[in-house]
């Protein structure tokens, strides 16, 4: 059996994964990140690119997650402001269009109260004269345009400042690091990975799985047997088209099913997404289908029928939603933070969550380990750090 090497070990080096260890150094814990591949390989650099509350969720009333979305959209823009930046958003209203007018303002008047009413964070009304904004886009139903301000930021790269502020603290990252198992202790836990071409053993009091997609296999490497949450992998798509067509994102419903998608401007290209389609695969396998290209670009097309239609790009993420019957979009994207208190109470399972929300995340797995392991003299505070981009030599 490994001598207690850590506090606390971590499995995966995402957003939550470096969210935690970040959070946990600076409450004064020793922390190890392992990561298989690459900081954010996974969901963490595919995602909408988008630091926001969900304007979205106001529909299936997740109001809780959607003011702590924006207050943590607020947070960030104050601590990452070379890596968070304001942007408009529009939402064309057409006659079409299943949320009329009326509903949007009144979701609009509610996202701005959870935002605290100031200059930055009202909605307007478009006027006529200034729809060319929106670069083109079909006019033909249009009635009205709704101009409101969320965030935008590079996932991957705020997840690897995230990483860089945890390994400043004291944390300790092993990349790349293959998870093999863990074996519960009467004290906490035996982890055995595979690194620089060898097996090494690390001991730790408490084991936290912040694997995202890849959840419930590490929990079945765990002895002795542990449940995880019943969930589905819904698959996001994007693409990337080859022609910017905003200085903001342009929010619509598909023609086809009514869902939200969105086009976002992203290095000067335009950026559109996303998909839900239920994934049964191995999670480093997913791809985007044919399917789903075809569906964001008839979406493009009905928009913007006179624009570019190249695509440079494409990628699929993972999302970890609760099982149930459905269509995915009615799904509670709460984060989960599960554990066994009779078999593993020192082994905490991330489930789900969003970019934006990860400090949030991870401030509440901290007041776990307090629970756990008691208090550290801490080494800051983790709500007051600022985090940079990457110099040009990083």
């Amino acid at each position: 059996m490994p001598a207690h090497d850590y506090d606390v070990i971590i499995i995966g080096g995402g957003i939550h994964g470096c969210g935690i260890a970040q959070a946990a150094a600076a409450a004064g814990y020793d922390v190890l990140v392992l990561e298989q591949t690459a900081l954010a390989a996974g969901t963490s650099s595919k995602s909408s690119k988008l630091i926001h509350g969900g304007l979205r969720y106001l529909e299936t009333a997740q109001f809780r997650l959607v003011r702590e979305g924006v207050r943590e959209r607020e947070w960030l823009l104050r601590q990452a402001p070379e890596l968070v930046r304001r942007v408009p958003f529009y939402i064309p209203v057409y006659r079409s269009m299943k949320r009329r007018p009326w509903q949007i303002r009144i979701g609009l008047a509610v996202y701005a109260v959870f935002a605290g009413m100031g200059p930055e964070t009202r909605f307007a009304t478009v006027p006529r004269q200034r729809w060319p904004e929106l670069g083109g886009i079909n006019t033909d139903g249009l009635v009205k345009v709704f101009r409101y301000t969320d965030a935008q930021s590079d996932d991957a790269a705020l997840t690897r400042a995230v990483m860089r502020s945890a390994c400043a603290l004291g944390a300790e990252l092993c990349c790349p690091a293959q998870f093999i198992s863990a074996a519960r202790t009467e004290t906490g836990y035996a982890v055995r990975y595979h690194a620089d071409g060898r097996e090494r053993e690390a001991g730790c009091r408490v084991l936290i799985n912040a694997a995202g997609p890849w959840v419930n296999l590490v929990l079945k490497a765990v002895t002795p047997v542990v449940n995880g949450l019943a969930v589905d992998l819904v698959q996001g798509t994007h693409i990337i088209i080859n022609q910017r067509i905003s200085d903001g994102v342009v929010y619509v419903e598909a023609p086809r099913d009514r869902r939200v998608v969105l086009f976002m401007p992203w290095h000067g290209r335009t950026l559109i997404g996303t998909t839900e389609t239920v994934y049964a695969g191995d999670p480093a396998g997913v791809r985007p289908a044919l399917a789903e290209i075809d569906y964001l670009l008839e979406t493009w097309r009905h928009y913007y029928p006179d624009a570019a239609t190249g695509i440079s790009e494409s990628f699929a993420g993972l999302r970890v939603l609760p099982k149930a019957e459905g269509a995915a979009f009615y799904r509670s994207r709460e984060t989960m933070i599960h554990s066994d208190s009779t078999t593993h109470p020192r082994l905490l399972s991330i489930y789900g969550g969003k970019l934006t929300t990860y400090c949030a995340t991870a401030g509440k797995v901290v007041r776990r380990l307090k629970a756990l392991l008691g208090p550290r003299p801490p080494r800051a505070d983790v709500r007051h750090i600022i985090l940079h981009a990457e110099s040009p030599s990083q």
